[in-house]
């Protein structure tokens, strides 16, 4: 029988229970995004006509298609590296977990392109970063830009509970059940990682 040192077990175990380093920063990199563009967006609504007001939407449709491409991006990255499996929990609480992440992934991906969308519909091109010219969605169109708007509402504001809902989900993991749920996504993969791990 071959020996497996424990020390390598345990640096593998923890290897598997955790997210990589690119799935933790791009999660981290995303939410705050999202609380930054939802933020903005709530602003920009009750603020008078100004240039100010015209640089906070150009600054709120930049972090959207921020969170577009990085949420691209960690889809991608979720769907080549298979993430660690669900902690201990009722099967109930797994198919909520899984289909509130799902959600999330398409609300990600919504929100923005409604938003761009809108933008387009109203005659309003996005210039990204005040650099890179976008191609528009759809053509400009009034009646259109009134439907959007209200779409990129209703999701925005879903994108928001459901965000918050998350929050309280991994809270609840952390102070309640005491699991690892919120630990793992905090956890920085070093590599001095078997030097640190007994």
């Amino acid at each position: 029988m071959v020996h497996v040192p424990r020390r390598y077990v345990s640096v593998k175990a923890f290897i598997a229970s955790h997210y990589t380093r690119t799935a933790v920063a791009l999660h981290w990199l995303i939410a705050g995004c999202i609380l930054a563009a939802l933020f903005m967006g709530w602003t920009m609504t009750s603020m008078e006509f100004s240039p100010g007001k015209l640089k906070l939407y150009n600054y709120h449709k930049w972090v959207g298609v921020t969170v577009l491409a990085l949420a691209l991006l960690r889809l991608g990255w979720r769907l080549t590296h298979k993430p660690p499996p669900l902690e201990t929990m009722p099967r109930w609480q797994q198919i909520s977990a899984h289909a509130g992440h799902g959600l999330l992934y398409v609300l990600m991906l919504a929100v923005p392109l409604s938003g761009w969308a809108y933008s387009n519909a109203s005659g309003y091109p996005i210039m990204y970063l005040g650099k890179v010219p976008l191609p528009n969605l759809v053509e400009k169109d009034k009646v259109l830009a009134g439907q959007l708007v209200q779409v990129h509402e209703v999701l925005a504001v879903t994108l928001a509970v459901f965000v918050l809902l998350h929050v309280l989900a991994a809270l609840q993991h952390h102070f309640i059940y005491g699991d690892r749920t919120l630990r793992r996504m905090l956890a920085w993969r070093g590599p001095r990682l078997q030097e640190k791990i007994r």
